[in-house]
Formats: C-alpha cells, sequence, structure tokens
C-alpha cells in the first residue's frame, strides 16, 4: 500500500462528518474547498495500482488510476465543488454532508480497482444519495426516499450476487471488461443498468429526483447515472445488447419529457434520454463511441447541472414548478434565464457549446461502423432533445405567456454557480482539446466541419419550427403522466393491501378457532378437575382399596409376563 498518495473519495467523505460543525465563512470554505481539494488529488493518482490490501485472501485495489478513472473522477470532484457553491444558502443540515459523502463515493467507484471495492462504494452511494433526498424534510420527499431506498438496494443485492458469483467462477476480483458467459455477469450488468436507469426500472428517476430540494436535485443528477456509465464503460465494453437498450432509453425519455408539466421532472426525463446516448455508445463499443459515451458523460454533467440550477433558481424564488404556472420570468430573472438557455443550447449539441463536441461522437462511431439504423434513430433522437430540453423547457419556463410573476434573481453563490457551468459549456464547445485529452484513446475526430455544422443546425432548426408549429398541442395543462413506478406505486401497494386483508382475514378466522379451542380445553379441564369434578370428589375407603388392589394385580401380572 502507498500511504503518500491519498484518496480523493476518502477527502470528501471524511470531510463530510466535519461539515454539521462548522459555521459561518469556515462552512462555506470547507463547502468548497474539499472538492478543490479532493480535484486537485484525483490528478496526483499515477497509473496503475496505488493503494493494494489483502481483503478475504483476495487483494483488493481501493484506488488505482488510468485515464478513464481519471476523467470521471474529475468531473465528479468539479461537480462537487460547483453544487457546493450553489448550495451555500442551503439551511438543512444535513445535505450537504450527505451530498459529499454521495461524490465521494462515486470518485471511489471511478478509482477502485476491483469488484469488492467498486459494491462498497457504490452501496454508500446510495446510502449518501438517500439522505440528499431525504433531508428536503417533506412528506412526498420522504416517500420518494424509501422507493429510490428500495430500487437501489435491489441494484445493490443484484450487484453483490453477480460479483459473489464472478469471484466463485474466477478466483478474481480485478474490475475488469466482462462477457455476457455467465450468470453472474448478467447479474453484475443488471445491477449497473439499475442505477443507469434503464427499463424496466427507469421510473426511479424522475419518481425521486424532482422531490429533492432546489439544490439537492443538482447532486443528485450527477452521479448515480454517470457512476453506472463509467463501470459499464469499464465492464461492458462492446456488448451488442446495450445499443438496443440505449435506444429505447433514449426516446422513451424523449416522450415522457414532451408530456411532462413538471420542469424538474422534464430535466429528469432528460436525464434517461442523455444517458441512454451514452449506454448506445458503449453498446457499439469502438474506440470512437468509447471516447464519445466518456466525454458526453463529461459534458452531461455540467450542462445537466446548470440546466438543474436554474430551475432550482426558479423553484427556490418562486415555490412553483409546474410549467403551466410559469413564464415570462426573464424580466426580472434575466441572469437565470441566459444561464438556462445556454443548458439549454448545449443538451441540443448546438455549435459552439459541449453537447456538440460530445454527443457526434456517438454519432460518428455508429456511421463509421455502418450501423445505418442505430446513426438514423440517433439522429432523429438528436431532434427530439432540442424540443423537450433545448426549446420546451426556457420557452415555458421564461418565455410563455407571462404568469404575473416578478420574482428577483437568485442570491450570489447561485449566480455564481450558473456562471461558471454556462462559461464550461461555452468553453468546452469553443475548444475541445482539453476535454480531449482527458478521454482514455486517443481522438481523431474533427467536430467542426462545414458538413457536421451544416448538418446539426438544420436539424435543430427544423425541431425549432416543429416545436412553434405544433406549440398549441404542447401547451401544458395540470395533468400527471403515467409511468413504470405505477405498478410499485399503485398496482404494488394495492396487491399489497389486498394480501393484507386476506391475511387479516386467515388471522382473525384461526384467531377465532385458537379461542373456540381454548375455551373447549378450559371447559373439558373444569369438568375433569374442577371443584364438582368427579376427580375433586370424596371417594369412599372400600372402593380406594378396590382399586389399589386392581393396581396391585396388574403389576404382578406385568412382572411375570
Amino acid at each position: 500500500m502507498t500511504d503518500t498518495v491519498l484518496h480523493p473519495g476518502l477527502v470528501l467523505i471524511l470531510g463530510a462528518l466535519l461539515l454539521p460543525w462548522l459555521r459561518g465563512a469556515s462552512r462555506a470554505a470547507a463547502v468548497v474547498g474539499l472538492p478543490v481539494v479532493a480535484l486537485a488529488l484525483v490528478w496526483f493518482v499515477p497509473d496503475g495500482p496505488v493503494w493494494q490490501l489483502r481483503f478475504l485472501e483476495h487483494t483488493i485495489t481501493p484506488l488505482q488510476g488510468d485515464k478513464l478513472s481519471r476523467l470521471f473522477a474529475t468531473i465528479f470532484a468539479l461537480m462537487a465543488a460547483g453544487g457546493g457553491l450553489f448550495a451555500l444558502g442551503q439551511k438543512s443540515r444535513v445535505e450537504m454532508p450527505a451530498a459529499f459523502v454521495y461524490a465521494g463515493s462515486a470518485i471511489g467507484v471511478a478509482l477502485a480497482g476491483d469488484l469488492i471495492t467498486v459494491f462498497v462504494f457504490w452501496e454508500l452511494m446510495a446510502v449518501g444519495s438517500t439522505l440528499v433526498l431525504w433531508s428536503h424534510g417533506k412528506d412526498d420527499s420522504y416517500r420518494a426516499a424509501r422507493r429510490y431506498l428500495m430500487v437501489h438496494l435491489l441494484g445493490g443485492a443484484l450487484l453483490f450476487a453477480g460479483v459473489a458469483g464472478h469471484v466463485v467462477q474466477t478466483g478474481d476480483v480485478a474490475f475488469t471488461r466482462m462477457l455476457l458467459d455467465s450468470p453472474a455477469h448478467w447479474l453484475i450488468l443488471a445491477g449497473f443498468l439499475v442505477n443507469a436507469g434503464a427499463p424496466p426500472l427507469s421510473a426511479w428517476l424522475p419518481d425521486a429526483y424532482p422531490e429533492a430540494s432546489w439544490s439537492g436535485t443538482v447532486f443528485l443528477s450527477a452521479f448515480t447515472t454517470k457512476t453506472a456509465v463509467y463501470v459499464l464503460i469499464r465492464g461492458f465494453p462492446g456488448t451488442e445488447l446495450l445499443i438496443w437498450v440505449g435506444l429505447f432509453m433514449v426516446f422513451y425519455g424523449i416522450v415522457y419529457a414532451l408530456l411532462e408539466n413538471d420542469m424538474r421532472r422534464i430535466l429528469a426525463y432528460s436525464i434517461v434520454n442523455q444517458v441512454g446516448f451514452m449506454i448506445a455508445g458503449i453498446g457499439i463499443g469502438t474506440e470512437m463511441a468509447l471516447n464519445g459515451a466518456a466525454a458526453h458523460a463529461f459534458t452531461h454533467i455540467i450542462y445537466k447541472a446548470l440546466l438543474l440550477m436554474s430551475a432550482g433558481s426558479v423553484l427556490m424564488m418562486t415555490g412553483r414548478r409546474k410549467c403551466s404556472e410559469l413564464g415570462g420570468l426573464f424580466h426580472t430573472m434575466p441572469l437565470t434565464t441566459v444561464c438556462g438557455t445556454i443548458g439549454a443550447l448545449a443538451i441540443s449539441s448546438f455549435p459552439l457549446t459541449s453537447g456538440f463536441v460530445s454527443k457526434s461522437m456517438v454519432s460518428q462511431a455508429a456511421a463509421d461502423g455502418h450501423l445505418l439504423t442505430v446513426w438514423l434513430l440517433l439522429t432523429a433522437a438528436s431532434a427530439g432533445v432540442f424540443l423537450h430540453a433545448g426549446i420546451k423547457f426556457p420557452w415555458f419556463v421564461f418565455f410563455q405567456k407571462d404568469s404575473g410573476l416578478r420574482p428577483a434573481e437568485p442570491p450570489a453563490s447561485m449566480r455564481w454557480a450558473m456562471v461558471v457551468f454556462a462559461f464550461l459549456c461555452i468553453a468546452l464547445g469553443v475548444w475541445a482539446e482539453p476535454l480531449y485529452a482527458l478521454l482514455p484513446y486517443a481522438v481523431k475526430y474533427q467536430p467542426y466541419t462545414w458538413a457536421h455544422v451544416l448538418s446539426q443546425l438544420q436539424l435543430l432548426l427544423f425541431s425549432g419550427l416543429a416545436f412553434f408549429v405544433m406549440l398549441p398541442y404542447l401547451r401544458r395543462t395540470l395533468t400527471i403522466t403515467l409511468d413504470t413506478d405505477w405498478f410499485w406505486r399503485a398496482w404494488g401497494a394495492s396487491l399489497v393491501a389486498g394480501a393484507q386483508r386476506q391475511f387479516d382475514g386467515v388471522k382473525a378466522r384461526a384467531g377465532r378457532r385458537m379461542q373456540q379451542l381454548g375455551a373447549d380445553l378450559l371447559a373439558s379441564t373444569i369438568r375433569q378437575y374442577g371443584q364438582d369434578s368427579r376427580l375433586a370428589r370424596t371417594w369412599p375407603t372400600r372402593t380406594m382399596a378396590l382399586w389399589v388392589l386392581v393396581l396391585l394385580l396388574g403389576y404382578l401380572v406385568l412382572y411375570y409376563i
């Protein structure tokens, strides 16, 4: 074990234990400073194993570096710093420590060199994210946290079973590429896909994330699904099944986001949609596709956080989250409007934004691999992204018919966080080389070609035209959308209630029967042994002598036999 290199994730996790005891400027410095320290430590982690320990006769590697792990650990630490800056005004004393445990655990997964360490940090990440959600203190967030925890405990159980089976089968705990050649590897893949928001359990994400606080959703958007993307890149690159899983997620997210009225649920479904692009790239499995999936995860964390920061600012300043109750906010929230619009352009892969230089790599990999159907579906999905996140979110929240609301801009720390992330969205779009240098494989891709820029602009302009032509049909009303979570929220609850009624009926009948049997037994006992029973009566001496004689005769007979 090399003890000269500190573990960046543990810095955040241990620092989380200090935050409840700090106040004022010292707390603010710790909230922003600890992630910056973790970010610096990430770049001190060399390639190869750094920490190695013996555990249950296996060599585990809690700290290991390479380009892929460094890329994800970097963006996780950067996100923790930006999210902490945005949440400086958060009054909850639980949310920020929980968020640091959550972020530190995500870094721990990214820097883990074995499956046991991955599982430990994986479960700790579930605990931290649940506490972030629960810390909002509302009844809805408490119930959502319980549902969220149940789904992720299921995913953790699948992962644990798969890891145990893999260790028994191979005798090795190293976290390397796996094939779907055994039930253990299928279980590991299923555990990863639960966190990725893949069907059929994908509804946990839009069910839970919008119920967090105005700052909590920013943290939740960054770590769970992108950690799943990381482990899929590490463990299952080139698995063809993931192409179709990813494409399903892409269109599932688009359809539900277009139907939604809640601004944060729109963005939650958009997370599923964007992660679908990454998973499809992992399924393609070429160097270009894996670079695209990793780069898109990096840029997605930034622009999705920016979108949710703008939505959280609106929620904090207005107390409203329904698109049908918002509109015209650009009058008094111009900075929030500009930052939200930049995030919307970035998620839509508009030229000169970060999404343009990352998402297009996945589509290019499909074209290079002659996967025409996949390329066409990804292209169509890009148009759908512009419809629901690029136009719908900023239009209905900031620009549609004036709602009469005149909220002020959010506090300075929130504005600075949005400005920093908006700058990163544009900076990475203009100058992509620093991002490309971080990717796991050498990048041989030039995003800014005339053909690519013109085709993307045509696609986006056509999508914009379609949005405004169909605007009367897209106006939101006070409705809700049913998703697969209906099965465990409504149908499952009614099933449990029905089973409970049947159990209560059986229990009541069994109780009555037992009471009757007890009463019969008591009556029989009283008849035999009560004060008026046969045994309680006074018997004549001659009768007793007769019975003694019978007993003696019986004893003699048995003795001689």
